[in-house]
């Protein structure tokens, strides 16, 4: 089974790409999504959280609270480093559950839409790593359009690993400053070029 890893800081287009190859047929397995899952009522992640960050980090219906968990992670690294290490652990204690699966019905293609590429759980799994980078300015207008405050964003941005730093570890970097039309383009030549050239067909 060819496993592809998609990675990309937050504002480039990671998502969109992924996107485009779930419509083509592809399972994609989003990080982003099994996140959600876990940190969501009674997910696997909750107990462990409690236990570290107290109460006051799960809401009244016992997922975790999102708003106060970010007002104090995105000021302090330490405690940012703590819960993401907590959620990819369950993140990818699912992830590899899954793929387990898919290899035992043969699948030919599963995605990675990671964006935190770690080694353990998503680099050391994938076949192939596709980078998606963007202008910083124009992330953080898209960002803003996606309704988070200027300050917040430019926050966001700074904890995260650069547009050098995920095209340093990916076989191919996608640079997603464009248009929408440009990216759909780029992804369907690289579907062309690495993925029917290997006898996947979607």
């Amino acid at each position: 089974m060819f496993v592809l890893g998609i990675t990309g800081a937050i504002g480039t287009g990671k998502s969109t790409v992924s996107g485009i190859l779930a419509e083509k047929g592809l399972r994609v397995l989003d990080a982003d999504e099994i996140s959600r899952m876990v940190t969501g009522e009674d997910g696997r992640a909750i107990p462990e959280i409690a236990e570290v960050f107290g109460k006051r980090a799960l809401s009244s219906d016992g997922s975790l609270n999102r708003k106060y968990v970010s007002s104090i992670v995105f000021t302090d690294n330490k405690l940012l480093d703590i819960l993401s290490s907590i959620i990819h652990k369950y993140v990818f204690e699912y992830m590899d559950e899954e793929l387990q699966k898919e290899r035992e019905k043969k699948t030919k293609c599963v995605v990675l839409d990671v964006p935190i590429p770690v080694t353990k759980g998503f680099v050391d799994h994938c076949n192939q790593i596709w980078a998606v980078t963007c202008d910083d300015s124009i992330r953080l207008e898209r960002l803003v359009r996606r309704g988070l405050e200027r300050e917040d964003a430019k926050r966001r941005m700074a904890v995260q690993m650069t547009n050098d730093e995920y095209a340093a570890l990916a076989d191919i970097e996608i640079d997603n400053s464009g248009s929408p039309e440009e990216l759909n383009e780029k992804v369907e030549k690289l579907i062309k070029e690495q993925l029917h050239e290997r006898g996947i067909r979607i």
